[in-house]
Formats: C-alpha cells, sequence, structure tokens
C-alpha cells in the first residue's frame, strides 16, 4: 500500500488510519493487527458507533496494539465523523449513555 501511495504522492504519509465498523467485535482486533504489520498504522477510525455497538474493540485495540483511536463515526454524514475523546467514551460507558 504504502509502495503504491508513494508513486503518487511523494514522501511517506503523515497519518496511516484503518478504518474499522464498530459491529466487528474481537475480528477487527485481528484486522488491526494485521494492517498494522503490513502499513503501520498511526490511529484508528470506528465507525457506527451511532448503533447498537458499544465500541468494546476501542479499548482492545488500545490494550492490545497500544493505537489510538482518533475519530469515531456517529451517523452517515460528513459532519459526523468526530474526534475521540476517551474520557468522554469511558464516562458514558460507565454510566450506561449513548456516545455524543
Amino acid at each position: 500500500m504504502r509502495r503504491v501511495i508513494s508513486k503518487e504522492l511523494p514522501g511517506e504519509p503523515s497519518e496511516v488510519f484503518l478504518v474499522i465498523d464498530a459491529t466487528t467485535g474481537q475480528n477487527g482486533v485481528i484486522q488491526a493487527k494485521a494492517f498494522a504489520e503490513a502499513t503501520g498504522i498511526t490511529g484508528i477510525v470506528i465507525t457506527k458507533m451511532d448503533g447498537t455497538a458499544k465500541g468494546g474493540i476501542i479499548l482492545a485495540i488500545r490494550d492490545e496494539l497500544g493505537i489510538p483511536v482518533r475519530f469515531i463515526g456517529l451517523g452517515e454524514g460528513m459532519d459526523d465523523l468526530t474526534e475521540f475523546d476517551l474520557d468522554q467514551y469511558l464516562y458514558g460507558l460507565c454510566l450506561g449513555d449513548d456516545i455524543q
């Protein structure tokens, strides 16, 4: 991937994100691990956080791979992609609130 991109854009990319569906579950950790080995991920984007998923994959990826979640998707529009705030996420989990 990096080789193909470097043909179009000179230099190394400053960020490499993997986008994962929040409903993926533990399989998402396996995907992230494989992708990290191949590309050197700098961050994760978790989509479909507006659904029934609580995003447990967020903590699993952070714990097992040390890769931070940078953005979460709370809908289908461009404005629905927001920066991830770990403290707000954990607070919401403790209260049982939806992620905002």
